[in-house]
């Protein structure tokens, strides 16, 4: 007897939130594509609050109420999991806790997420914590990065019932109703009504629009509050003497002892004479050590801080910057667009406005 067990707006939901975590997943790696890692967060995000408002609202089997949340029974099932004692229409005891866990797990991690992405990399709905929690960047993206660590195990876990289910009690049809709804059971079969009907339609259709919406350009949900820094009037001194010879390297990419360093030896300045008379360069270090990588919210301002602790007085040297460009083929630093690795404006097109994020990031076509 087939029984119809998961509605459309379940199997939807289950689809759209196996393809968005996996879109999130295999992109994480790549910095260029973090706006889209978070779009697609932000869509798991609604997912997720709609699964949650399903629990109590939806229908038989989807509830959470329905839920065989028992240890007891949980462990007889699992002592049990090739023979069991008692048939399931909903989830068994086993899988309800992995799906619980899943819900709650996935909801932290778009929670952590959108966190570390505000003050890591400040941007999104919680930009503004950049300023004050910025230190603390690096502990917001472990904590993510645990957190997916945890959902994959259960995502795993939740995979490996279904192998089991599918191997040993293949005539229940469970792999089956994930895609069309029936289960080889006797058991009720549901129904939706139409405030059921209406709310899973708009929670399904606004984790789409949610994720188009965060990929437009000036979107609140990724909007980069960072904003441009007009060296040439705000420190007219700092950008005629230094952008006169090379690229203006903003303050906060070196920490403060490297800018004394490197005024306190001007004279030999990487291999030339770049000596200034003493009130131009008492001004130019104030303007330096202020605005040093100490005193800079930025994502790069804080890792090359960590990892130079002013020994390095070259950017490119830094710990940091060589980590970062490690997979960029060295013929391309000695193309005629490029030259050489200090000219980094010639892929960081803002770099000089005091912007050098990854998605700005364009290498001249020539060079590739």
């Amino acid at each position: 007897m087939k029984t119809y067990v998961w509605s459309l707006p379940t199997r939807v939901f289950h689809w759209m939130l196996a393809l968005f975590i996996f879109i999130t997943y295999i992109i994480s790696e790549e910095e260029n594509l973090l706006d889209i890692h978070a779009a697609f967060g932000y869509g798991i995000g609604i997912l997720i609050v709609f699964r949650i408002i399903w629990g109590f609202i939806g229908p038989r089997y989807s509830k959470f109420s329905d839920f065989p949340l028992n240890l007891k029974e949980a462990v007889e099932f699992g002592l049990n999991i090739f023979n069991p004692k008692k048939e399931y229409a909903g989830h068994n005891p086993a899988a309800s806790f992995v799906m619980i866990g899943i819900i709650i797990v996935t909801l932290l991690v778009v929670i952590s997420g959108v966190l570390a992405y505000g003050i890591q990399d400040a941007k999104g709905v919680f930009a503004f914590l950049n300023s004050s929690l910025f230190r603390e960047m690096k502990l917001f993206k472990e904590i993510h990065e645990i957190l997916t660590t945890l959902l994959l195990f259960l995502i795993g876990s939740h995979i490996a019932g279904v192998v089991i289910d599918r191997i040993f009690h293949k005539e229940n049809g469970v792999l089956e109703s994930i895609f069309k709804g029936y289960k080889n059971i006797d058991a009720t079969s549901i129904k939706l009504n139409i405030f059921q009907k209406m709310v899973a339609t708009l929670f399904l259709s606004a984790s789409i629009l949610i994720i188009v919406w965060a990929l437009k350009n000036g979107s609140p949900l990724t909007k980069q509050s960072n904003q441009e820094y007009d060296y040439e009037s705000r420190a007219p001194l700092f950008y005629e003497e230094c952008a006169s010879c090379h690229t203006l390297y903003p303050p906060f990419l070196l920490p403060k002892k490297s800018w004394v360093k490197i005024m306190n030896n001007l004279e030999n300045h990487f291999g030339d004479d770049a000596s200034l008379n003493k009130d131009t360069n008492s001004k130019i270090t104030d303007f330096l050590t202020k605005n040093s990588a100490e005193y800079s919210t930025k994502e790069a301002a804080f890792y090359i801080l960590d990892s130079t602790k002013g020994r390095q007085i070259a950017i490119t040297k830094t710990p940091y910057w060589i980590k970062k460009h490690k997979n960029i083929d060295k013929n391309i630093f000695k193309s005629k667009k490029v030259i050489s690795k200090a000219n980094c404006k010639a892929c960081h097109s803002k770099i000089e406005k005091g912007l050098i994020e990854d998605n700005q990031i364009k290498i001249p076509e020539d060079v590739i």
